[in-house]
Order: structure tokens, then C-alpha cells, then sequence
């Protein structure tokens, strides 16, 4: 198979011991990139990139293609251990995995993390590998109506995220709603809700909102109701169970296939992946009253999905340079600057580099798992330190997270009014997953919804002559449909597993 003939070329290449360093260096910056919230693989990207004029173009995206899927490894850390997910992919592994830890599951949270992060990516480059070209051609019949119907399909997640209560739970997306459009128009540059105040001008962003609803609440809630330790479970063990992995495993193999997928698909995030993979588990379970109060499955679903979705991204960025987001947009910044066209013309001027680079992300792949699960048990560790102690911790990395994204004080005030919010919404039971999802969509939603209207001079029609956006839509109908169906119909489900978290 040529392909398999230019991949044992790339690993020649990429095995030299130059490109190995590099593969290790970006793996290892990745993943402290990732521990550290706020910064994310697009800061972290976008830092570096200077930086690499001095190195050949083969060893420096190696390193930054390193650090682009090391920092989706190292976002779990933080997220499973004191509820901080840095990065909106994180959010669905701090609904379980936190809850883990709290239980004394902090190390067989963390290691499944990185086995399902590891399975994910390495099966996702298969893809990259054998049918890049023809998946990247599957991702260019896109238009905004696909756009808007793919947003609509992601936001039936929210049924399956509102808790005990689902006019509560719609009431937190609308929340998360309303604060997105605060800010510039996407489409007409018109300050909307900003009160004449430049900050609120550039928008609110979603990293400072995430740190304050899930961070600082925590630590808000802990400190009102006198908590000296949190952590006093037992640590039960470092690493899952076999039993553990065998009932993973499925779930790892579904989130691979969902996140590289919608990886291919321009905007869609690993954010929106994370949630829509979390959600196919929950509807999959045959005990989703569960999810949400401590199971291994709420996070290898996300966390592989998320792995999979940043080597899905390599496609359509290689193969047509067309970025599937933020931090490949960076990163297509430093093949231009290389003199480096991503496109069809690439695979055929440049095999060389271009199938070493992925072979490097094989080898990058099984750097980060050596370096995370030896990692596990001094990570775990750390859910014995008092809270009189950590408590300032993770207020002093929330306060640094949220100034880093963009550098404004602004964003800190940002966190620590949300982190009220948050609380306040503790108090009166409104899920804050809801709101995270609905404030991640809204752009895109907005966006190719006016596109989409300007397309075809205003009409709704053409959401439902195209195939493909005729298909998400039903898609999602027939999914919010059944959601509510086993809803209603399995009411004590709910209270079950909030009985369950409350024990």
C-alpha cells in the first residue's frame, strides 16, 4: 500500500535523533501547557512560533504539532483534580473525573485519561494516514446550512446535560446564550450589550467564564460550608482495574470515531466534541443515571474524543489548508512561514516532511503516555493537601488562567464574578454545563445561520433542501425526542444518581 510505503519513509526520518527530541520536547511543554489553565495550545503555539525560525521546518512543526495534542493530554490533570478545566474540552472529563476524585479514584481517573487520550490519537492518525484526501473532500461539502444543522445536533446534547430538572437546565444554555452575544456582531461589527465599555467589546471569554463557574464556585462553596479536607477518601489504587478497561474500552472506540469525524469539520472544536461524545455514552449506558457522579466512562469519552478530534483536524488542514481551528490556524501560519502550502500539492512537492510529521505524532503519541501514567500516582498525591491549603492554590492558578488568555485584568474580574454566578447557581440547582455548551455554539450558530439566511434571501428553506443539513436536523429532533421520552418516562432515574453523588 503507498501509503504504508511513505509512512516507513516518514518514521526513518522522523526516528533521527533531532526530530525525536523535538517530538519529546513538544510532547512534554503540551502537557504542562495543558495542567496549566488558560493557556491552551493556541497561546502556547503562537508563543513558540517565533521561536522556530531558527530550526529546519521538519523538527519545528514537529514540535509544534508536539505541543498542539500534549496540551489535550495534560488538560485532564487539573480538571479531574481540583475542578479546574482550563480548556472547554475539559469540562465534561471535571464532570466525572472530579467526582472520582472526591472518592479517592483521583489515579484510575488520571490514567484513564491518558490510555483513552492515547487510543483515540494513535487510531485517529490510522485515519490520517490512510484517507486524508478523501475525508478532507467529505468535509468540503460544508456550507453554513451544514454549519447551522451540525450546531443544532450538538445543542441536543443539552437535554442529556440539564440534571434533575430540564426547565433549569434550558434556562442555564439560555444563560450561556445571552452572554455570548455580548460584544462585537460576528457578522456586522455592531458592539452589542457592551455599555459603551471597551473590554466588553472584545467579547466575553469562555476561559474566564469556565475557571469562575467551576473553580472559584468550588472553592466559594467549600469555604461557606467550613470544609478543612476534602480529600479524605482513601486513594484506592493508581491505575483501572482490568474489569475497568474492558468496560472502556467500547467507549473509547466510539469517542475516537466521533471525535476524528467531526475533527475533519472546520470550527468544530474539540470542545463540542468532548460534549457530544460524553452525551452518546450517557444515551449508550445502561446506567446513565450515573454519569456525572463518578464513572470511568465520563472520562475516557471525552478525553478521547477530544485526542481525536486534534489529529482529525490534521486532514483538511494538509490536504486542502483549511483549518479545522484556532490553534491549526496558528500552526498553518508556521508552514506559510516555512513556505510550506498545505494542500493537495503538499503530499506530492513536500512527501518528505509531510510524512514526517506524522509519523512523528505516532511517536509523539507513546512519549505522552510513558510521560503521563508514571505521572499518576505524584498527581494523585495531591488531593491530600489540606484544603486550608489548596484552597489559595487554585484561586492564584484561576486568577493566572484567566489573565493569561488575553492579558486584561478584566478577565480575572470576569472569573471572579462568575465564580459568584456559580455559586449562586449551586444554591438554586442550575447546571452549569448547559451554560458552557450554549456559549461555546452561539457563534457558530449565529454565524452560519446568517449566512446560511443571506444564501438563500432570507428563506428557512434551504435547511431542508440539502441532504446533509436536512439529515443533522432530523438527527437531532429524533435524539431530543428520545431524550425526552426516557426522560419522562424514567423520572427516578435522576433522583437515583443524585442520591448516589450525595453518599
Amino acid at each position: 500500500m503507498p501509503s504504508f510505503d511513505l509512512l516507513m519513509q516518514g518514521f526513518a526520518t522522523a526516528i533521527s535523533p533531532e526530530n525525536l527530541f523535538f517530538a519529546f520536547l513538544g510532547a512534554l511543554m503540551g502537557t504542562l501547557i495543558g495542567v496549566l489553565p488558560g493557556i491552551g495550545p493556541t497561546s502556547g503555539i503562537a508563543m513558540l512560533l517565533p521561536l522556530t525560525t531558527i530550526l529546519p521546518p521538519t523538527p519545528a512543526i514537529i514540535m509544534l504539532a508536539g505541543l498542539y495534542y500534549g496540551a489535550m493530554y495534560g488538560g485532564s490533570t487539573t480538571a479531574i483534580l481540583v475542578n479546574i478545566p482550563g480548556e472547554v474540552a475539559s469540562v465534561p472529563t471535571a464532570m466525572d473525573g472530579y467526582k472520582l476524585a472526591r472518592k479517592g479514584q483521583a489515579g484510575p481517573a488520571l490514567a484513564t485519561a491518558a490510555i483513552s487520550s492515547f487510543v483515540a490519537g494513535t487510531l485517529s492518525l490510522v485515519g490520517l494516514t490512510f484517507f486524508a484526501p478523501t475525508l478532507a473532500g467529505f468535509s468540503l461539502k460544508f456550507g453554513p446550512p451544514e454549519y447551522f444543522a451540525l450546531m443544532i445536533l450538538a445543542l441536543s446534547v443539552v437535554v442529556n446535560l440539564t440534571g434533575k430538572s430540564l426547565v433549569k437546565g434550558l434556562i442555564a444554555g439560555l444563560l450561556g446564550f445571552l452572554i455570548a452575544v455580548i460584544g462585537l456582531d460576528p457578522m456586522s461589527g455592531y458592539a452589542r450589550f457592551s455599555f459603551g465599555n471597551v473590554n466588553m467589546m472584545s467579547g466575553i471569554d469562555f476561559i474566564s467564564v469556565i475557571i469562575g463557574l467551576f473553580a472559584v464556585s468550588e472553592v466559594l462553596s467549600n469555604v461557606e460550608t467550613h470544609v478543612v479536607d476534602v480529600y479524605k477518601a482513601k486513594l484506592t489504587g493508581l491505575m483501572p482495574t482490568l474489569k475497568d478497561l474492558r468496560q472502556i474500552t467500547p467507549t473509547m472506540l466510539r469517542s475516537t470515531v466521533i471525535g476524528f469525524f467531526m475533527g475533519l469539520l472546520p470550527g468544530c472544536s474539540p470542545g463540542v466534541t468532548a460534549f457530544v461524545a460524553y452525551d452518546t455514552e450517557k444515551r449508550l449506558s445502561k446506567h446513565p443515571e450515573k454519569f456525572g457522579t463518578g464513572i470511568l466512562e465520563g472520562v475516557a469519552a471525552p478525553e478521547g474524543a477530544n485526542n481525536a478530534t486534534t489529529s482529525g483536524g490534521f486532514v483538511p488542514l494538509m490536504a486542502f489548508g483549511i483549518p479545522s481551528g484556532p490553534a491549526l490556524a496558528v500552526l498553518l501560519g508556521g508552514f506559510m512561514m516555512y513556505g510550506l502550502q498545505p494542500g493537495p500539492t503538499l503530499f506530492e512537492k513536500n512527501a518528505d516532511f509531510v510524512w514526517a510529521v506524522i509519523a512523528s505524532m505516532y511517536i509523539g503519541n507513546v512519549m505522552l503516555l510513558i510521560l503521563n501514567l508514571p505521572l499518576v500516582g505524584l498527581w494523585a498525591k495531591l488531593v491530600r493537601v489540606p484544603y486550608p491549603i489548596m484552597a489559595p492554590m487554585v484561586l492564584v492558578f484561576s486568577i493566572i488562567g484567566a489573565y493569561s488568555v488575553r492579558g486584561k485584568l478584566f478577565d480575572i474580574g470576569v472569573a471572579l464574578f462568575f465564580g459568584l454566578i456559580g455559586w449562586v447557581m449551586r444554591k438554586v440547582e442550575l447546571p452549569a454545563s448547559p451554560l458552557i455548551l450554549c456559549l461555546i455554539l452561539a457563534t457558530i450558530l449565529e454565524t452560519s445561520l446568517k449566512q446560511s439566511l443571506s444564501m438563500s434571501t432570507g428563506g428557512l428553506g434551504i435547511f431542508f433542501t440539502r441532504p446533509i443539513s436536512l439529515t443533522l436536523i432530523t438527527v437531532a429532533l429524533v435524539l431530543v425526542a428520545f431524550s425526552l421520552y426516557t426522560r419522562f418516562k424514567h423520572p427516578e432515574k435522576a433522583s437515583e444518581a443524585l442520591a448516589e453523588e450525595s453518599e
